[in-house]
């Protein structure tokens, strides 16, 4: 994993364990066949990836509401 992707990515999502909740997911996409949604002309790994298009605003998240919790306990 590329630092500098990294470093970019915390600037857009500023809590390390969220990033790492949406680049795994990312990551499982990624590797079961989703197209990437930046392009690269070098060969990047999945997680190189989705840092990037979480650095450039291509992916996003949101956090469920504690009414979401509640319905799916």
């Amino acid at each position: 994993m590329r630092d500098d992707y990294l470093q970019a990515a915390l600037l857009v999502i500023d809590d390390p364990c969220i990033l790492v909740n949406v680049i795994s997911r990312r990551v499982k996409q990624l590797k079961r066949g989703n197209r990437a949604l930046i392009e690269s002309l070098e060969k990047l790994s999945p997680e190189d990836i989705a840092l990037r298009e979480v650095a450039e605003r291509k992916i996003s998240y949101e956090l469920a509401t504690p009414e979401e919790l509640a319905r799916h306990r």
